[in-house]
């Protein structure tokens, strides 16, 4: 129970001249006289008791909708720092970033007008539906989730529940697939053998190139080949009809319906060999690559949220790679390459599975900048 404050006794208020006082002016004086001596015998609180405070204040006026707004107003940067600190406390990854990401998909602002408006004051509507957003996000549900959309390869792309959230180390495999179909093979004037490949910036590859994007998921792979390498027609396939509904939406999103195209199907399967395409010139892929010892350790956001489907891949995790590998030659040009993201550790593994075809003159497992096996690149071999 709390202590009651030490009210001073009659006799130490000091005396009034009564006669010349009103009876309010009395009253007010006797208040702010007890008011001072109250203060006065108060233990003074830390600056870290007030900040506590404060924020205790802050969580429970956001946190219980049904608190009266009026007595808090919340404002862009006072709920930017509640929200950041709130969710580190959870130790979630990159709080800051998730804090913008939540407010300015609710406010639908662009994450730099959340600092160039940070005293704008929040709607009740808009607080209420942050609200359980930032619930769900202090619970490790992830954010390109809970507002529906993803950053990637610095494209804006739609993303559910139904498909895998794009990585930034995905972007790596974007990035050679891009480099490779800019690059022309030189021939040695002697030996008629490629001898190296040279970067050419106005897309050395003669004609329309032709891509095929597996396991495309989310088509975050596709679009970003598409958008940044005008000459490329690209088919991509995908096992779930989810998925492919999420890729459609991100192909219509960014106008690309008339160059690529999306099947249903796992793997080559839905490709129609010389009616769909005769042979590609590049295939790429990001499969699931999870072994089974892996999926029982991979983070509670990932594991309760993103699709095990677009994760596991049997109990090496290479099960995917092995069908790709029994059947990547006979989709590709005898120079064309095959481009697959592979987990931290299994370079030497797909290495020995690509070399196990025969089809490939060139085998080289790139790592990414955290020293992780990443990118697994092969060259078709010249026929």
């Amino acid at each position: 129970m709390q202590n009651k404050p030490n009210l001073p006794a009659v006799s130490e208020i000091p005396k009034m001249n009564i006669t010349s006082a009103t009876t309010v002016n009395y009253i007010n004086e006797l208040r702010t006289t007890n008011y001072e001596l109250i203060m006065k015998n108060k233990p003074k609180q830390t600056q870290f008791q007030t900040h506590r405070l404060s924020n205790l204040f802050l969580a429970f006026t956001f946190l219980c909708p049904s608190y009266n707004l009026a007595m808090q107003a919340w404002t862009i940067q006072k709920l930017l720092n509640w929200i950041t600190e709130y969710l580190t406390e959870r130790s979630l990854d990159s709080p800051r970033l998730s804090a913008e990401l939540l407010l300015s998909g609710v406010l639908e602002l662009k994450r730099i007008e959340l600092y160039t408006q940070f005293d704008k004051p929040v709607t009740k509507q808009q607080l209420d539906k942050l609200h359980d957003l930032v619930r769900r996000a202090g619970q490790n549900e992830p954010v390109a989730y809970l507002i529906g959309k993803t950053e990637f390869y610095s494209l804006e792309l739609n993303i559910t529940a139904d498909c895998m959230i794009p990585r930034p180390e995905t972007e790596l495999l974007v990035q050679r697939a891009i480099e490779f179909l800019r690059t022309r093979p030189v021939r040695n004037s002697t030996s008629g053998k490629t001898m190296q490949r040279v970067q050419i910036s106005n897309g050395a590859r003669p004609g329309t190139q032709l891509v095929c994007d597996l396991c495309t998921g989310s088509g975050c792979i596709a679009v970003a080949i598409a958008k940044n390498f005008p000459d490329a027609r690209i088919i991509a396939t995908d096992i779930c009809d989810a998925a492919l509904n999420v890729a459609a939406e991100n192909v219509e999103k960014h106008q690309l319906k008339d160059r690529i195209k999306l099947l249903h199907g796992d793997l080559f399967d839905p490709i129609m060999p010389q009616l769909d395409v005769d042979k590609f010139d590049l295939i790429v892929c990001n499969p699931p690559y999870v072994s089974a010892a892996e999926y029982e350790k991979l983070d509670k956001n990932v594991k309760d949220y993103e699709p095990k489907i677009a994760l596991f891949a049997g109990a090496d995790g290479l099960d995917i790679y092995r069908q790709i590998c029994e059947k990547a030659e006979q989709f590709l040009k005898s120079d064309g390459g095959l481009m697959l993201e592979i987990g931290f550790a299994q370079g030497q593994a797909v290495r020995e599975l690509l070399e196990q075809t025969g089809a490939f003159a060139e085998i080289k497992i790139e790592k990414d900048p955290h020293n992780n096996d990443r990118i697994a690149i092969a060259r078709r071999t010249s026929s």
